[in-house]
């Protein structure tokens, strides 16, 4: 019976852990993740931003984020010579925490697979290396602009 009850716990912990925020909205600006708070602080720097409320509406450029925009993704566009801000691929981060760079990230709950996008560092809020899935990985917690 503990071997079950244990079992159940370690198998719910792992579920919780993944679970999406919903409040946390992605947006891209030059191929780098970021989220939409993030840029609202930064107004100054931004050109235009376009919303897209659904992955089917995404074009092409925004396809590889799809599984970003459940709540819709954000497109960002600088002002010329502007948006500087520090970036960092995800693989990159992995090797700062000592895993290997093709370990899946997650950041608010959402899987990226794909160790070669970056994220703009001003995102990351906290950091924490479970397990998940049998495997050590990141997770990010975005940080809070509010």
């Amino acid at each position: 019976m503990k071997k079950i009850l244990y079992s159940f716990l370690i198998v719910s912990s792992v579920a919780l852990s993944a679970q999406k925020n919903p409040s946390v909205k992605f947006a891209i600006a030059n191929d780098i993740v970021g989220t939409t708070d993030m840029f609202s602080a930064r107004k100054s720097i931004v050109q235009s931003s376009n919303v897209y409320k659904n992955a089917a509406g995404l074009p092409q450029s925004l396809k590889k984020y799809g599984f970003l925009a459940e709540k819709g993704l954000t497109e960002v566009k600088f002002k010329n010579g502007l948006g500087g801000l520090d970036r960092i691929s995800l693989a990159q981060l992995n090797e700062q925490y000592g895993l290997p760079e093709n370990t899946a990230v997650v950041i608010e709950g959402y899987e990226f697979p794909d160790t070669s996008v970056k994220i703009y560092g001003d995102i990351i809020g906290s950091t924490e290396v479970k397990d998940y899935n049998g495997k050590k990985t990141l997770f990010l917690k975005v940080a809070n602009y509010k």
